[in-house]
């Protein structure tokens, strides 16, 4: 007998994976094609810390390592960035799950926590995304990016980038 596939559990991240000019990546649905977004991705298991879940899910949906301390970005088209570019905004939302996904979710669960993350590098680092998650992608001048965004907290996110950068 198979066992049955484990709940995802409502609780996520949301990596804005930015430039230093103001360019947000942007990755495509393959499940829901015309629907962009940010990585974003619930914790494996409760106690998984939300930094380890954003590197885990930033590396699965696009390639991009982010390594630990000691690693400098290579500028030459490497896809690792050192840890210390993935910031906690310290910024979380709590938003109802799409009825299309909450099946992924134990019973009862229609509420989802998300919590926001940015990640600097450079626009010319490799991107290869999980061709079962996701079609293609786009580097877009933030604006640009939160209009394109299907999720509202997404956007709201991505429209804050020139706050976080600043701060």
């Amino acid at each position: 007998m198979t066992q049955a596939k484990p709940y995802k559990i409502p609780e996520s991240v949301l990596v804005v994976i930015h430039s230093a000019d103001y360019h947000v990546l942007l990755i495509e649905r393959t499940d829901q094609p015309g629907f962009w977004q940010s990585v974003t991705g619930s914790k494996d298991y409760p106690d998984e810390e939300l930094s380890e879940t954003a590197r885990r899910e930033v590396q699965e949906e696009t390639g991009i390592i982010v390594a630990d301390a000691g690693v400098e970005s290579s500028g030459d088209g490497g896809n690792r960035v050192p840890r210390a570019h993935l910031r906690d905004w310290q910024l979380s939302n709590i938003y109802d799950i799409y009825p299309v996904w909450r099946h992924r979710y134990a019973p009862g669960v229609t509420r989802n926590t998300e919590h926001v993350f940015g990640l600097l590098v450079q626009r010319d680092i490799p991107v290869t995304l999980a061709p079962r998650e996701h079609t293609r992608y786009a580097w877009l001048p933030y604006r640009e990016a939160a209009d394109r965004c299907f999720s509202p907290s997404n956007a709201e996110a991505i429209l804050q980038l020139p706050s976080y950068l600043a701060g």
